[in-house]
C-alpha cells in the first residue's frame, strides 16, 4: 500500500516551546488565543498518532538570567524560572484537555499538588498510552536552560526528532530581524553551530544533542499547520543534525 503524504514520519517527537510563544501579542504573560493556537497544532500531530513530549520554557512570566543579571541570586532567579514553566505548562494541559487532548503535566521539581514528578519510565509509558507529556521546571536545577532540559528530556525518552520553536523561520548567520542580508541555512551540523557560534541554543545543550545524534528542526511557530508540515516529513524550517 503507498504511504500517504499525511502519514507521520515520527513515532515519537519532542517539542520545545519558548514561553514567549504563549504571550501573543501580549508585552508578557500568558494570553488564551496564542495558547490555543498552539495546542490546536499540537492536537493536529497527536490525532496522526505521534507520541509527543513538550518542555516549554517560562520566559513570558519570569526570566531567571535576566534578573540575575539585575542582581538577584542565581539560584533563586532560577528556582522561579523553572516556577514559571510550571505555571505555562498548567495553561497548556487545561486548553489541551478541553481539546480532547489527554495530558499529563510532569514537574522535575516536586510539586505533587500541581503536577506528578517527573519520572523517565512513567513518562514513556504515558506517552505509549496516547497521552501527551509536559515536562515542566526544566531539569530542577539552576544553572540550566530550558533548551538544555529539552536536549535532555529528548535524549531520555528516545525521541526521534526535537523540534524547537522559534519566531523565525529557521536558523540565520545573524538575527534576519536585524540584519536584512543574513545567510538562511536549511541544512547545518552542530559543529557549525559551536565554530560559527550561532545562538539558536546553548552550547550545553547543542553538545548534548551532537553527541547523541538526535537531529533538531527548527521552525516558525507563527507559520500555519507547521507542525503537521514537519511530522509528514515536508522539508521546512532548518534541520540540524
Amino acid at each position: 500500500m503507498k504511504e500517504s503524504s499525511a502519514d507521520p514520519k515520527y513515532r515519537r517527537i519532542l517539542l520545545k516551546l519558548s514561553g514567549e510563544a504563549l504571550k501573543g501579542s501580549e508585552g508578557s504573560g500568558i494570553h488564551t488565543e496564542a495558547v490555543e493556537s498552539v495546542c490546536s497544532q499540537i492536537r493536529e500531530i497527536k490525532d496522526l498518532g505521534v507520541q509527543v513530549a513538550v518542555v516549554v520554557g517560562g520566559g513570558n512570566i519570569f526570566r531567571g538570567l535576566g534578573a540575575s543579571e539585575r542582581g538577584m541570586d542565581r539560584v533563586t532567579a532560577d528556582n522561579m524560572g523553572m516556577l514559571a514553566t510550571v505555571i505555562n505548562s498548567l495553561a497548556m494541559m487545561d486548553i489541551l484537555e478541553r481539546m480532547g487532548v489527554h495530558t499529563r503535566v510532569m514537574s522535575a521539581v516536586r510539586i505533587e499538588a500541581l503536577a506528578e514528578p517527573y519520572i523517565r519510565r512513567r513518562a514513556v509509558r504515558h506517552m505509549e498510552k496516547g497521552r501527551l507529556v509536559i515536562l515542566a521546571a526544566g531539569t530542577g536545577n539552576p544553572y540550566f536552560s530550558t533548551d538544555t532540559a529539552a536536549s535532555l528530556r529528548a535524549m531520555e525518552i528516545s525521541a526521534e526528532l526535537m523540534i524547537k520553536a522559534t519566531n523565525v523561520d529557521g536558523v540565520y548567520s545573524a538575527d534576519p530581524r536585524k540584519m536584512e542580508d543574513a545567510e538562511f541555512y536549511r541544512n547545518i551540523t552542530y559543529m557549525d553551530i559551536l565554530t560559527r557560534e550561532l545562538r539558536i541554543m546553548d552550547l550545553t545543550a547543542i553538545s548534548l544533542l551532537k553527541d547523541n545524534r538526535i537531529p533538531v528542526r527548527v521552525i516558525n511557530m507563527n507559520s500555519h499547520g507547521i507542525l503537521k508540515r514537519v511530522i509528514t516529513g515536508e522539508d521546512v524550517g532548518t534541520l540540524i543534525s
